[in-house]
């Protein structure tokens, strides 16, 4: 597990990512001929070929929002407030890229307003995301990257901005002392292949389809290196939120406090990596005011007992993962 503290000039800036993030959501993945992993669109632009683009799982979709609500209430219990930051997909915002043949049906199209609803119908703090990101694209910003499944620094900045007013919200009173958020460094730029090009592609294929340009800040070095107070808001989730792509650094200097997260590669699943923090010495030590537990549009509808799409050691029962959580909550 990836687990870094956000602090003040701690950090240690990652300067290539972790690629082949939780969004790996393929039945038999392993044993898949990768050009079916991959959905070659318009101008070079590719989208992850995992998760239906027709479908929707609205049964699992309100079981899964039971689970979520009775974790909320558990953490509430113990102090802890719980925000859910849910992530839209890339093909909202690039239907025009998708190749003739593919298009999302009017179910998926609404798909993430729906899961939202949810939420918001039981009481689980959350924002909307997808308005978010959809006034960086009207600015002429990236909000994905062309060859890659995560997205960029602009979508992550201001997703961060907003969460930071959501958590100031749910939690006006932050711990800390201001000025210990972190310090943003400049930016550079990494010219390479996206995950999906270089993961699924044939070598014609990523020449065809041309590397693209990463923006990636470099880390702050200035001030003291001495700062390690406990972070009051925690970040879990999958590879979106790794450093990388600058989420956490940005939300913690918006909220000008520590922000800590834990996150892993491949397709682990939001469940598993809520419940290795939940588990760990860290939190049973320093529980954070909030905790922002980071989702996935097109995976919300997969539970923790959702084989084929998580990785077998990722696989419980619905009452084991709820078992496992109250048990670290002490419920």
């Amino acid at each position: 597990m990836s687990f870094s503290r956000l602090v003040a000039h701690n950090f240690k800036q990652l300067t290539t990512p972790v690629i082949g993030a939780t969004l790996m959501l393929c039945m038999g993945a392993a044993q898949a001929d990768d050009s079916s992993m991959v959905i070659r669109g318009k101008d070079g632009w590719l989208f992850p070929g995992w998760g239906s683009l027709t479908t929707v799982d609205t049964k699992s979709i309100d079981s899964n929002t039971a689970l979520i609500k009775d974790t909320r209430d558990a953490l509430q219990a113990r102090g802890v407030k719980l925000i859910v930051l849910m992530l839209p997909d890339k093909t909202l915002f690039y239907q025009d890229k998708l190749p003739a043949d593919k298009a999302l049906s009017p179910q998926v199209k609404e798909r993430y307003q729906a899961i939202l609803g949810k939420l918001k119908q039981a009481g689980i703090p959350t924002f909307d995301d997808a308005a978010v990101l959809a006034q960086v694209k009207s600015a002429g910003k990236d909000v994905f990257y062309r060859t890659d499944q995560h997205w960029a620094q602009p979508a992550a900045d201001a997703t961060a901005v907003a969460t930071a007013a959501l958590i100031k919200q749910v939690e006006p009173n932050l711990k800390g002392n201001a000025g210990s958020g972190m310090q943003l460094g400049k930016e550079f730029n990494e010219r390479r292949f996206g995950d999906l090009a270089e993961r699924f592609l044939t070598e014609d294929q990523r020449k065809a389809t041309g590397r693209e340009t990463f923006v990636v800040r470099r880390q702050d070095t200035s001030g003291s290196l001495l700062d390690s107070a406990p972070a009051p808001v925690h970040v879990t989730g999958h590879s979106m939120v790794q450093p990388y792509f600058g989420f956490p650094q940005k939300l913690s200097n918006v909220l000008d406090r520590p922000v800590s997260v834990n996150w892993k590669p491949g397709n682990i699943g939001h469940w598993v990596m809520l419940l290795e923090y939940l588990e760990s010495a860290d939190f049973k030590k320093n529980p954070p005011q909030v905790l922002v537990w980071q989702m996935f549009e097109p995976s919300y509808s997969y539970g923790p007992q959702a084989t084929g799409f998580w990785d077998n050691a990722s696989i419980m029962s619905d009452s084991a993962w709820r078992q496992r959580m109250q048990k670290a909550l002490g419920r």
